[in-house]
């Protein structure tokens, strides 16, 4: 029997993701043996503090990845906008499987965002959701929210908040789609990359692990979420960066829209190409945005927070 030790994050959320992932295993290879292992990141021990650009990166995953380095998991599961867009060494991305709705939602017990009146709290932690909030809506009141899911919505519930922002994808793996007040559609909101998707580590040269992974892997998925993340590993951008980046096939054709809220404002860029151009895609849209804001790279830009691991200096 084939024993594969899954290592995730302990929310439930996080237990959700990857219990969908053994489920696909098993459908793959039935007589596989899963064992998950919960693993406590620095982001879900520092849950009160916000998550500053002074603290680092790789707030949800850096302790998975170590753990996948060192042997004692032998698979990871992320969710993939958590990951960094230049993989630690000896990690690779095996599969991704197909993704969730990757849109932004609102949950509010005061209306949609145009029906909000003027002050209303909005709770998000996401510089990319404040920035479109705040161009949408400069009359609210954007406060900090951490927590997990369920947390935030009940922050609102409870009134401490008239709405938050969050991805329909974890209401949706939660069973709490019906909480959503109203689907944030780009251009109004324009999600993270590789936002919805799951993102599925083993390491370089396990070929067994990697061969056992392999076949949830998505297509169509892999190649927006190549070509997001291509973006915002072009433009040296880092996880704080008020950055949206959504790519969406059809059938042969990708299309790649990317917003960035700067200090100049809000700075748009799209692009189409084939499929298997994805990496291309995102590098063109990269360029088109840094073009429009005359800098060569977001890595010296104070308002994008700080670059990704592996930028090069």
């Amino acid at each position: 029997m084939t024993r594969l030790r899954l290592g995730t994050r302990g929310s439930r959320l996080a237990r959700a993701q990857t219990d969908w992932v053994a489920a696909k295993l098993r459908a793959h290879v039935p007589d596989v043996e899963l064992e998950l292992i919960p693993i406590e990141t620095f982001g879900d021990v520092h849950h009160d503090v916000a998550l500053t650009p002074e603290l680092g990166q790789s707030f949800f995953t850096k302790e998975i990845e170590s753990a996948l380095l060192e042997g004692r998991i032998d698979v990871a599961v992320h969710s993939c906008k958590d990951l960094a867009t230049v993989l630690p060494d000896g990690l690779r991305l095996s599969a991704i499987p197909e993704r969730e709705d990757p849109r932004d939602v609102l949950v509010s017990r005061a209306g949609t965002l145009a029906e909000l009146p003027s002050g209303a709290r909005v709770g998000t932690s996401s510089p990319r959701r404040k920035g479109f909030l705040t161009a949408a809506r400069p009359d609210l009141d954007v406060v900090d929210l951490r927590g997990n899911v369920p947390t935030r919505v009940r922050a609102v519930d409870e009134g401490r908040l008239d709405a938050a922002v969050l991805a329909a994808a974890g209401l949706r793996r939660l069973g709490m789609a019906e909480r959503i007040t109203e689907w944030l559609e780009p251009p109004v909101m324009t999600p993270a990359a590789a936002q919805g998707a799951l993102a599925i580590q083993t390491r370089v040269g396990d070929e067994a692990a990697n061969a056992l992974v392999a076949p949830l892997d998505h297509a169509p998925s892999r190649a927006e979420v190549t070509a997001e993340r291509a973006c915002l590993r072009c433009l040296e951008a880092g996880c704080h960066a008020p950055l949206g980046a959504l790519a969406r096939i059809s059938e042969t054709t990708l299309r790649l829209d990317a917003a960035l809220l700067a200090p100049e404002g809000l700075v748009r860029a799209d692009a189409w190409g084939g499929a298997d151009d994805a990496e291309a895609l995102g590098a063109a849209v990269a360029e088109t945005l840094l073009a429009q804001l005359g800098l060569a790279s977001l890595r010296g830009a104070s308002w994008a927070g700080p670059p990704p691991r592996g930028a090069a200096k």
